[in-house]
C-alpha cells in the first residue's frame, strides 16, 4: 500500500497496523489488514477537516512584552525563571498588588519550560484562567517564578535553571514543586504567588521558607491553562506572606471555569477576606495524631507544631485529640494514583487530560511529544523512575491499582469526614518524615541517591489531603535553628473560609514572624 499524507497527516502503512497489531496480541491476517487499512483510509479525511479549523483559546485580554530573564545578580535565589511586568486593570481587589505565577501557569508570550530541558523554547499563546482573574482584579503580573523538573521533586534542585535557595538561609532548600514561588514572595519581591499542588507542592516550600500556602478544596480554582499531573488531583491556590494576602487572592482566582472539566457550574467563590477577624471563637481543634511521630527527624518539628496548636486556645478555640486511621494509608493511596496517573498523563498522553470537556492546549501537546521523542534523556532521576514504574505497572498490572486507589479515596475522604464531625479544624506538622528544610548539597551535580530521596522525602502528611480535596492550609509557626517550620491546618470540603479564619487567628497571636 502507498503511504499518503492528508492535509500534513500520514495515513498508516499495513506494515505498521500489523505491527500494532502485535502489540495487542491480535491475529490479524493479511486480508484483513488490507480491509482495516482502507477503512482507516476513509476516516483520514475527517482528521484533515480537524486540522483545518482553529483552535478556540482563552483570551488575551492586556497588553504585555516578553519580558527577559533575568541575570544571577537580578536572582540571588534563583527563584524567578522570567521577569515580567503585565499590568490589568487600573481598580479592583488587587490593585497595587505584584503578583508571581508558577511556570506551570499559560502566560501569553512568555516561556513557558515547566521547569525542564524538555520543554524549554515553548511559548503560550492564551493565558491561564487564574491569569485573566488576576489582572482583571488590577494586579500585575511580575514573572515567572521557578519550579521543579515537571514537578516532581519535594525539595528544589531539579529545575533546569538551578536549585531554588531559601530566602533564610541560602544554603538549605526552599522546597518543591512550586520552589520559587514561596522563595520571591518571602523574598519580598512580590506581594503574592500562585503554586500548583498535586501531592504538597504548595504547602511543603510554603513551610520550608516560611510562607503561607494554601491548596483549596479540590477545583474550587479553576486549572485551565496549568500543567496537569493528574485531573483527579490538579490544585492550584496561593502562596503569600500573610494569610490577609491569602484570602484576597483566593477571592480574585476562585469560581466556575466552563473551560475547566474538573469544575461543575455550582461552584462559587466567597469573600474569605470577611473570615480574617483574628479570632478563633468557638472553633474546635483538632491535634491530628496519624500526622505526628513519622521518625526521628521529625521530633522536634512535632513539638514545635503541638504547642503551636495549643496556642489556638488564646485565641478562644478548644483543643483536642483527633485521629483519622487512614491518614498514613493516604501516602500508600497517593503513591499508587501518582505513578499510574504521572505515567499515563505525561508521557502516553503528552500531558492531555483525555476523558474531560474543556479546553486542551494542542500546541504544548505536540511540544511536549516532540521534544520527548528527541530529549527524554534530559528528564530528571525523578521523571525516569516515574516512568519506569508507570509503563512496568501498566503493562503487567493493567491499571488495577490507579482504579483501586481511586476507590479507596472515598473510603479516606469518609475517614476525614468523621474526624470534622467532632473538630472544625485538624492540626499537623505540614512536613514529616522531615520537618525541616534540609541543606543543599554543594555538588553542582547531587548523586543519584541525594536527588530521589530529597525530592520524595517531604509528602506524607500532605499529599493525602490532595486525593480527599479537603483545604489545607500551611502557615508558619516557629523557627529551629533559624529555619521555618509549618503547621498546616486542614479543614472541611468547601470550608475554605474556615481554615482561613483558623490561620488568620494563629497569625495574630504573634508568634511567628516570617523575615528571613
Amino acid at each position: 500500500m502507498i503511504r499518503r499524507a492528508l492535509g500534513g497527516i500520514i495515513s498508516p502503512t499495513t506494515e505498521e497496523l500489523k505491527a500494532i497489531g502485535k502489540q495487542y496480541h491480535f491475529e490479524i491476517s493479511d486480508e484483513e489488514l488490507d480491509y482495516f487499512s482502507a477503512v482507516i483510509e476513509g476516516f483520514m479525511p475527517a482528521y484533515r477537516k480537524i486540522e483545518a479549523l482553529p483552535d478556540p483559546k482563552p483570551p488575551v485580554k492586556y497588553p504585555r512584552t516578553p519580558g527577559y530573564q533575568p541575570t544571577a545578580d537580578e536572582n540571588p535565589l534563583n527563584a524567578w525563571y522570567w521577569r515580567t511586568s503585565i499590568k490589568g486593570e487600573p481598580t479592583g481587589k488587587l490593585a497595587g498588588k505584584t503578583v508571581a505565577v508558577k511556570d506551570t501557569i499559560a502566560l501569553a508570550g512568555v516561556p513557558m519550560m515547566i521547569g525542564s530541558a524538555v520543554m524549554e523554547g515553548f511559548m503560550p499563546d492564551y493565558d491561564a484562567t487564574v491569569v485573566t482573574r488576576i489582572l482583571d482584579a488590577g494586579g500585575e503580573i511580575v514573572g515567572k517564578a521557578t519550579c521543579e523538573d515537571f514537578c516532581c521533586s519535594g525539595s528544589s534542585q531539579t529545575s533546569v535553571p538551578g536549585p531554588v535557595r531559601n530566602p533564610h538561609n541560602p544554603a538549605y532548600s526552599a522546597g518543591g514543586s512550586s520552589s520559587g514561588s514561596g522563595a520571591v514572595v518571602v523574598a519580598g519581591d512580590c506581594d503574592m504567588a500562585l503554586g500548583g499542588d498535586q501531592g504538597g507542592s504548595i504547602r511543603i516550600p510554603a513551610a520550608q521558607v516560611g510562607a503561607v500556602g494554601l491548596k483549596p478544596t479540590w477545583s474550587l480554582v479553576p486549572f485551565t491553562g496549568i500543567a496537569s499531573v493528574d485531573a483527579t488531583i490538579d490544585h492550584v491556590g496561593p502562596m503569600t506572606r500573610t494569610v490577609e494576602d491569602t484570602a484576597l487572592l483566593l477571592e480574585a482566582i476562585a469560581g466556575y471555569d466552563p473551560d475547566d472539566a474538573r469544575q461543575s457550574p455550582g461552584i462559587k467563590g466567597e469573600e474569605y477576606t470577611k473570615a480574617c477577624t483574628g479570632e478563633a471563637q468557638g472553633l474546635r481543634i483538632g491535634i491530628l495524631e496519624e500526622g505526628f511521630g513519622w521518625g526521628d527527624d521529625s521530633k522536634d518539628t512535632d513539638a514545635a507544631v503541638r504547642e503551636a496548636a495549643h496556642a489556638f486556645e488564646r485565641a478562644g478555640a478548644t483543643v483536642g485529640q483527633a485521629s483519622v486511621p487512614m491518614h498514613r494509608d493516604g501516602v500508600d493511596l497517593w503513591t499508587a494514583l501518582l505513578i499510574d496517573g504521572f505515567f499515563v498523563q505525561l508521557i502516553l498522553l503528552n500531558g492531555a487530560n483525555y476523558g474531560g470537556r474543556g479546553f486542551y492546549d494542542t500546541r504544548a501537546i505536540d511540544y511536549m511529544g516532540r521534544s520527548r521523542k528527541t530529549m527524554a534523556d534530559n528528564f530528571p532521576a525523578g521523571v525516569k523512575l516515574l516512568t519506569l514504574h508507570g509503563h512496568y505497572m501498566l503493562e503487567h498490572y493493567n491499571g488495577r491499582y490507579y482504579a483501586k486507589s481511586q476507590n479507596q479515596r472515598k473510603l479516606l475522604t469518609q475517614s476525614y469526614d468523621e474526624a470534622f464531625k467532632d473538630f472544625d479544624i485538624l492540626a499537623l506538622p505540614t512536613l514529616a518524615p522531615w520537618g525541616m528544610a534540609h541543606e543543599l548539597s554543594g555538588d553542582p551535580t547531587p548523586s543519584l541517591e541525594q536527588l530521589i530521596e530529597n525530592s520524595f522525602s517531604y509528602h506524607v502528611n500532605t499529599c493525602p489531603t490532595d486525593l480527599t480535596g479537603n483545604p489545607g492550609i500551611s502557615i508558619p509557626c516557629a523557627k529551629i535553628n533559624g529555619l521555618p517550620v509549618g503547621m498546616m491546618l486542614l479543614g472541611r470540603r468547601w470550608e475554605d473560609g474556615t481554615v482561613i479564619r483558623a490561620a488568620h487567628a494563629f497569625q495574630e497571636l504573634g508568634l511567628y514572624h516570617n523575615s528571613p
